[in-house]
């Protein structure tokens, strides 16, 4: 065997090997592919590796500047000064593992949901991971799959796929034997099969995505707004630091080692070193959390996009209503001399209701339901009212189907074509089933018996004849109408109270659904979701025009896939934050195109490839879980973000306070990694994965920082203040260490009331936390040896009771501060 070149084995383009048609690649010869390395290795769309999981939380900026801290601390300090070394290594340690657990859990997830073509191979269809995938293997595709991988069309019946997510043309092409398919296309309608061409990295849609469909923590309001404040305090560290580097080693004639302490004291606190940490570690407790509800967060900020979300679009069939459906009616319609049988001699009577069932003659009757039942099969891949009408009316065993014309959600309506019999008795018959608002002129009598129909909540189809060929772009014009096929649909038991949650959210519900509007509007009815009913097919194209129709109406029907991306494009252009769920093929648009997208994982593999969210077992009452998950992180995150942003302010000014004063810097670094232990770090901690309802609000960065600004120029102030008072109260030897300690406890109880206002609301869990801080800090006062671990102890009454008293008088201009600024700057 000639060996291949090494273009051909990355995947390259090339002349299609002869893959038989009928059996596809042999077993060997799958093996031979496999061990060239011609298989279909992608990126992991929901994780990143161990690698760059510890790359990511170790090789920051901050921790950088924090090690180079640390080891000049090990060089010139004792141990107590170097704590915070340690401190940032368990955090570090603590996010990697936790990102880690829920890259575990995204990728057992993942297996879950992920998308399985069926392959053929040594004449057997099966359905295999994308990842086995090798070069040339014969895919076969229907409605809702997505092309997994390039490849040139060999079967085609009636198949036609969509690449707008692609090219961006919004009509479906149309394929044929020898076409190219694209991978990250979508089959819309029809069915066929493809002979895979380019395989892993050097398929089209891996190329553009690559790096957009990894594991991601970006496009987060949280994640940038962080980013923000970091980059901002950057820019103050740096002229800070100098300064007080300057000051300490140059200006205060002091021991070299004591004035290293204090400068690193300075600088290490300045750092909001666990904010970004607290962040990743709540956003990945999260994907467990959902995890265990069987919801695969395929990008983790979706957890937030979710609960920001101010209107939810639902399509109704697979999410307001369960996958199935129930044939409960047949009705005969009254067609006049028109044939029914094949001959000119019946007249089709009007019918009744019932299961299945009609009231026609036995013979008229008889033929129509042979003709649902040969309908019912000649679709390969039928939708969810076709494989109910085959379940109901069973195939003639003689009829053979000459044509077809697959269900589309843009045309509404399906056909075959069909020899009856051995083909002499009778003619050819041509049949279309669809909706029968789009088959029928306006004025037809019919449409009054299906809006009877529909007002009760049913589904109703139109069984019609025409002469016309199925190829024929005007197939529907001139139809004879024949009968009326009634479904009923299974509300999804959840449904109900899961709408009822987001009208209590304040969350706008909008139903987009391709079926009658009078329909549709009677399932939302019985599902408590009032407000207009509109018929799509009226609504303005003009944008502008189309978001003012939306923000009237409730439920939409006749909806065409292009409208859905339409409309959820007008609601954003209002300002909106849309949410669109669904599992069709004729979603797909819309979900790409929305902040955030919820497919259902019985849903098609199109669906589940572009959602951010993938509800595993089909719940829709798992989506009031996703909204509290992201309302517990954007609000406890908002939370912590203000407790490490005061110390950062309280820092940098004490910084500027020190250089200007030309005084030595009051704290050693283990004094300020005791404060931040007891009123940032451990409390963070617990405050950052508590229950939070809090309604996400928007502008993360203006709400912590009209907190963090005044809470951390009033701690600096206060605690500057006693200091001063300190140095001219005490004198002697030991006088810097008394300093120190009544400026500690001064900085200790203005930061422990800061932690008191954020731990708002309480409960008994907050108030035991913020306790449990306090008691320690009298422990490290009470018992010797950690007063001389580190080097705090009050020196004789005036003093500490002034640090007492100014850190009361602080607390309450804080109290007051936040409550003006809570009226003044409202979030």
């Amino acid at each position: 065997m000639t060996p291949l070149d090494a273009d051909t084995r990355a995947g390259a383009v090339r002349p299609a090997s002869p893959t038989s048609p009928v059996t596809g690649l042999t077993s060997a010869e799958v093996a031979e592919r496999v061990a060239l390395g011609q298989v279909n290795d992608v990126p992991v769309r929901s994780s990143r590796s161990l690698a760059e999981i510890v790359r990511a939380n170790v090789l920051t900026r901050f921790n950088a500047i924090i090690g180079v801290l640390w080891v000049i601390m090990l060089g010139v300090a004792p141990l107590q000064d170097s704590l915070f070394g340690f401190v940032i290594l368990a955090n570090t340690g603590i996010g990697i593992i936790q990102e880690w657990r829920a890259k575990k859990t995204l990728d057992s997830l993942a297996v879950i949901g992920e998308a399985r073509p069926t392959v053929r191979r040594d004449g057997v269809s099966a359905g295999i991971g994308t990842s086995r995938i090798v070069l040339d293997d014969l895919i076969e595709i229907g409605p809702g799959d997505k092309v997994v991988v390039d490849g040139v069309c060999v079967e085609a019946d009636s198949l036609e796929i969509d690449e707008s997510l692609l090219t961006g043309e919004a009509d479906p092409v149309v394929k044929r034997p020898g076409d190219q398919v694209m991978s990250g296309s979508f089959v819309v309608a029809g069915g066929g099969s493809f002979q895979a061409t380019r395989v892993g990295r050097e398929a089209y849609a891996a190329q553009l995505a690559e790096e957009a469909s990894r594991f991601t923590l970006v496009h987060s309001e949280l994640r940038s707004g962080i980013s923000t404040i970091l980059k901002y305090v950057t820019w103050m560290m740096i002229p800070t630091a100098t300064g007080l580097i300057i000051s300490q080693l140059f200006v205060k004639d002091d021991d070299l080692k004591n004035s290293i302490a204090r400068t690193v004291g300075g600088i290490v606190p300045m750092v909001p070193e666990g904010l970004v940490l607290l962040t990743s570690v709540a956003f990945a407790i999260g994907v467990v959390r959902l995890g265990r509800k069987k919801c695969l967060v395929q990008e983790l900020p979706a957890i937030e996009g979710l609960a920001r979300v101010d209107t939810v679009c639902l399509d109704k069939t697979g999410t307001l209503t369960e996958g199935g459906m129930d044939v409960t009616g047949l009705h005969l319609l009254d067609t006049g001399p028109h044939t029914v049988t094949g001959t000119d001699t019946a007249t089709v009577a009007d019918t009744g209701t019932g299961t299945g069932t009609g009231t026609g003659t036995g013979t008229e009757e008889a033929y129509v339901r042979s003709v649902l039942g040969a309908l019912g099969v000649s679709d390969p891949r039928p939708n969810a009212s076709l494989r109910a009408i085959a379940d109901a009316y069973p195939a003639p065993g003689d009829w053979r189907r000459t044509a077809a014309l697959p269900f589309s959600s843009a045309r509404k309506y399906s056909g075959a074509a069909f020899t009856e019999g051995d083909g002499t008795a009778a003619p050819a018959s041509t049949w279309l089933l669809g909706a029968p608002d789009v088959l029928l002129g306006a004025d037809d009598p019919a449409l009054a018996r299906t809006g009877r129909l529909n007002e009760r909540g049913l589904r109703v189809l139109l069984l019609a004849r025409t002469e016309r060929s199925l190829d024929d772009p005007e197939v529907a014009a001139g139809v004879r109408p024949t009968a009326l096929v009634v479904l009923e649909q299974r509300l999804r038991p959840d449904a109900a109270d899961t709408l009822a949650y987001f009208a209590d959210q304040d969350v706008d519900a909008k139903v987009l659904s391709g079926d009658n509007a009078v329909s549709v509007g009677a399932v939302a009815g019985k599902l408590g979701l009032t407000g207009a009913v509109v018929d799509a097919r009226g609504l303005p194209a003009e944008p502008e025009a189309m978001a003012g129709a939306l923000d009237e109406g409730t439920v939409f029907g006749r909806v065409t896939p292009q409208q859905k991306r339409d409309m959820v494009g007008a609601l954003q252009s209002r300002g909106h934050t849309v949410a669109m769920t669904g599992d069709g093929v004729n979603d797909v648009l819309a979900l790409k195109d929305s902040d955030i997208g919820v497919a259902m994982g019985s849903g098609s593999e199109a669906t589940r490839a572009v959602a951010q969210i993938v509800l595993l077992d089909n719940s829709f009452a798992a989506l009031p879980s996703v909204v509290a998950e992201g309302r517990r992180v954007i609000g406890n995150i908002t939370r912590v973000a203000t407790l490490f942003l005061v110390k950062t302010v309280y820092s940098v000014l004490l910084a500027v306070l020190v250089v200007c004063s030309q005084v030595e810097y009051p704290f050693l670094p283990r004094h300020l990694t005791l404060l931040s232990t007891l009123t940032i770090g451990v409390p963070a901690f617990f405050l950052a994965l508590a229950p939070n309802r809090e309604r996400a609000r928007p502008n993360f960065v203006r709400r912590v920082m009209r907190y963090a600004i005044p809470g951390g120029v009033l701690a600096a102030l206060a605690t500057f203040t006693t200091y001063l008072l300190a140095r001219h109260h005490y004198s002697g030897e030991g006088a810097l260490d008394a300093e120190t300690s009544a400026a500690t406890l001064t900085l200790f109880l203005v930061s422990m009331w800061v932690l008191a206002i954020i731990a708002r609301p309480y409960t008994w869990w907050r108030i035991a936390l913020v306790a449990t801080m306090g008691a320690g800090f009298l422990l490290v006062l009470a018992v010797p040896w950690l007063q001389e671990f580190f080097a705090l102890k009050l020196v004789g009454l005036t003093m500490p009771w002034a640090a007492v008293g100014i850190a009361v008088a602080a607390a309450a201009v804080l109290e007051f501060l936040w409550r003006w600024v809570d009226r003044r700057f409202p979030a």
